[in-house]
């Protein structure tokens, strides 16, 4: 099942849920903040030089250019520094960001593999493929635009507005501060109100990827019914509704970056006028206005960008959002605290008066009792749906029944771990179902500390090796997505031969 979408504030929860894993590179992340405030540092410093210059330049005459020759200089060795710093703290922090992408991914493919078989009977694969690729992806951007982005923005804008009212005027601090709570605002009320079209456009986009990738894995039975037209339509409507909503998403972010430069213009001009009528009075420098506007567009220039950021970092937290449901989907098989290995000296296997359902609904074993002594053959034999595949699944622990016992040698088998359950036990299912990669890799699959001769000893008593020989790759012959390149019973001979190398109890 796929965690539906749902439009979500910033989730502090989930970002504080990343603090262990940054924990890790706490050396490396303290080393990217100093640098990150050293490159602060020197960007607000160039607007001072700026003044500096043009002052000097207005005082002066071509006889005395040594002094501006030094500002500029100092305002070439800023700007470079400012730029040096950012880049260091980027190369710095990205060990951060992809190694606990690293760690989330892994966590999520081993959570995955916990589940229960009913988790991956009912999920959508294309959707969740979506959601993990979204999902640690959003760590990168929650990171990278919280810690380089939102925090030195405010830093910046403190250093800035600061100096403004210090050394000139507190009107500017005024105009600023009005400038940002209209933007700010303004900002959170349209970025909130375009939300929905995001998470509508994800999810449309994620059932088109299903609708894709589940034909694809169907690609025979879409040729056996002749249905890619079918196919193709289905598709379609998935990308229309997701092109409606992405254009809805492009529109409503075109008027948000129009009201944010509305009111950023605004800003700017009301300090310009009056920063023009001081100098005008003689109570400001030619410099001191430069200087001036340098630090306002300085402090709005990533202002502006701070609607776009946040605007990110709510599809980041969206997107977490739905990797941490998966991450909270709780298993529905998992071993005893107490469990112990399964030991096997007589495997006699026993189910005794096991009812079972799927849904809780349908009932399908009915007080089913048997015995298989150790070293007997038993088949079992029944009309389609009457519960034959379903023993089998209970047999691997994949369901519980609802009552009775099974046994192995005497032992319940919850009381042991599933993972020595089966490890004793070898199974040649109905529907083969191989990975996409070599014949050898698939057959080595049994067990992965096998050598070649052991691999095609397992082949030659399955009936596979002359055919695999004969194959101009031979054993790297790539077997195709669920190993659609070979017919059925060459699959099955696979399987087989996967069996014949696990040498089960």
């Amino acid at each position: 099942m796929v965690p539906k979408p749902e439009t979500k504030e910033l989730d502090w929860r989930h970002v504080r849920q990343l603090a262990p894993y940054v924990w890790q590179y706490k050396g490396r992340a303290a080393f990217a903040m100093l640098l990150l405030v050293s490159g602060k540092a020197a960007g607000v410093g160039v607007p001072l030089l700026l003044k500096a210059i043009v002052d000097a330049l207005d005082r002066t005459s071509g006889i005395a250019l040594a002094l501006p020759l030094g500002f500029l200089l100092g305002y070439g060795a800023l700007r470079l520094s400012s730029t040096a710093f950012r880049e260091l703290q980027t190369t710095v922090f990205a060990r951060v960001r992809y190694g606990i992408m690293r760690q989330m991914s892994l966590r999520l493919l081993s959570h995955l593999h916990s589940l229960s078989l009913r988790f991956h009977l009912e999920r959508k694969t294309g959707a969740i493929t979506r959601d993990i690729d979204r999902g640690t992806s959003s760590i990168s951007t929650m990171l990278n635009y919280l810690l380089f982005n939102i925090v030195p923005t405010f830093i910046e804008v403190g250093m800035v507005a600061s100096i403004l009212v210090i050394q000139y005027s507190w009107k500017y601090a005024a105009i600023t501060i009005a400038t940002m709570a209209c933007y700010i605002a303004f900002t959170f009320y349209v970025t909130s109100w375009r939300l929905k079209f995001r998470v509508e456009m994800n999810k449309r986009e994620s059932a088109a990827s299903t609708h894709a990738i589940d034909s694809l894995l169907n690609f025979e039975t879409v040729k056996y019914f002749g249905n890619e037209d079918f196919e193709i339509r289905r598709y379609d409507e998935s990308l229309t509704a997701w092109e409606d909503t992405a254009t809805s998403v492009e529109s409503s972010l075109s008027f948000l970056n129009g009201g944010q430069s509305f009111l950023i213009a605004c800003g700017v001009t009301a300090t310009m006028v009056i920063a023009g009528q001081q100098v005008v009075d003689g109570s400001m420098t030619i410099g001191d206005l430069v200087a001036v506007n340098a630090f306002l567009l300085q402090m709005f220039m990533p202002l502006g960008f701070l609607g776009t950021v946040y605007s990110i970092l709510k599809n980041a937290a969206s997107d977490m959002d739905r990797m941490f449901q998966l991450l909270d989907t709780e298993a529905e098989i998992v071993d005893e605290p107490d469990a112990k290995e399964l030991t096997v000296r007589s495997p006699t296997l026993k189910f005794e008066s096991v009812n079972f359902s799927y849904d809780g609904e349908r009932q399908v074993l009915f007080d089913v009792s048997f015995e298989v002594p150790a070293g007997f053959k038993v088949a079992i034999v029944g009309p389609s749906g009457s519960g034959k595949s379903t023993l089998a699944r209970l047999l691997f622990r994949f369901y519980e029944p609802q009552q009775g016992r099974i046994s192995i040698d005497g032992q319940d088998i919850r009381r042991v771990t599933q993972h020595s359950l089966r490890s004793h036990i070898g199974i040649v299912p109905q529907d083969t179902v191989l990975f996409n990669d070599t014949i050898f890799y698939n057959i080595q699959y049994g067990r992965l500390d096998a050598t070649l001769e052991e691999v095609e000893q397992a082949a030659e008593m399955a009936s596979l090796k002359d055919f695999i020989e004969m194959l101009p790759r031979g054993w790297e012959t790539l077997v195709g997505e669920r190993g659609l390149k070979l017919s059925g019973g060459e699959k099955q001979r696979v399987a087989i031969a996967r069996a014949i190398l696990k040498a089960p109890s």
